[in-house]
């Protein structure tokens, strides 16, 4: 099962993301493919997103519109401790609001993306490809299954998150650490998922490889904290992800078959 732990004395133990990059350039197919995806994406992103920060929104009613009304020092104190509470609650809602966005998009399109971590792995590994059944309406309904889990995954996460959140001075970097594994989740679904891995298995691989997994996750965690851009910016870069964790993935077992 562990492609990637079998490969630790290999020379190549990873490909950079220059090399994907250059990969999906290189190839037609893979780079049409994935100009789709990235529109795909961000629009349905975008859309979810506004739906959710409206709802945010809404659940504080009136309290944000306007600073309260207060004297002396007390008074100072409170107009401060509104302007803090306000920066917080937008940062951390708009963060929310765009995983919660970007977890619908991800399910949607999830069988586009597993498509495309199947071609470039088939081109990857030109004639030593193994054939699976190929594309098909039940494929299809698995790739919709497994994203749908790992997005009602993520709805776990995004709680876990707000409470850890509430620890003083280390729970924003308990936040970060939760997405960055989170986000190496889902790019390692497709080719994992190829080799009929279940989700305890993907999970447990991320706990025993939590060094591999930092440094798939990291980027997208860290793009996905910026506000308002990283619904485009997880568009623009989602292709290329996928497919750094999938060439990474099959890299790792050519390697050690050899």
């Amino acid at each position: 099962m562990d492609l990637l732990d079998k490969n630790s004395g290999s020379g190549k133990k990873w490909l950079p993301l220059t090399f994907s990059l250059r990969f999906i350039v290189g190839n037609v197919n893979l780079l049409g493919m994935s100009l789709l995806l990235m529109l795909c994406t961000a629009l349905l992103t975008w859309l979810g997103y506004l739906v959710t920060v409206h709802f945010a929104d809404g659940l504080t009613g009136q309290f944000f519109q306007q600073a309260p009304e207060a004297a002396g020092i007390i008074g100072w104190f409170q107009i401060k401790g509104w302007w803090l509470l306000k920066f917080v609650f937008l940062i951390f809602s708009r963060v929310i609001a765009f995983y919660l966005a970007f977890l619908v998009s991800y399910s949607l399109t999830s069988p586009g993306y597993a498509f495309l971590s199947l071609s470039a792995e088939k081109k990857y590994l030109g004639e030593a490809f193994a054939d699976d059944e190929g594309l098909s309406w039940a494929g299809i309904r698995k790739d919709l299954v497994e994203g749908c889990k790992i997005g009602v995954f993520g709805l776990g996460v995004t709680g876990a998150a707000i409470i850890v959140n509430l620890i003083p001075v280390i729970g924003a970097g308990l936040v970060i650490l939760l997405y960055i594994f989170y986000s190496t989740l889902m790019f390692i679904d497709y080719p994992t998922s190829r080799q009929h891995w279940s989700l305890g298995e993907k999970l447990n691989w991320i706990k025993r490889q939590w060094r591999k997994a930092l440094r798939l996750g990291w980027l997208p965690a860290l793009i996905s904290m910026i506000p308002v851009v990283n619904i485009f910016f997880m568009a623009l870069f989602f292709p290329l992800f996928t497919v750094h964790a999938t060439l990474n993935f099959v890299n790792a077992a050519a390697t050690h078959k050899e």
